[in-house]
């Protein structure tokens, strides 16, 4: 798959996946909230978002034509 999240998408995705799976682990909210920061976290590290790919929306500036 192509990349579709650039560096500051990837730096917020990063920063909200660890806080929601943080969140869960120190039983703030619900340990499934844990489970939905990890998607967050997949896309900024493995640098695509399906929903991206679906939507027509590019925030990698190398992939920009």
């Amino acid at each position: 798959m192509k990349q579709n999240v650039g560096g500051v998408d990837k730096v917020i995705r990063i920063v909200a996946g660890v806080a929601l799976i943080g969140a869960a682990a120190v039983g703030m909210v619900p340990w499934w909230v844990g489970v939905i920061g990890l998607v967050p976290l997949g896309t900024a590290l493995l640098g695509t978002c399906p929903a991206y790919s679906l939507l027509g929306v590019n925030t990698c500036p190398a992939e920009k034509k």
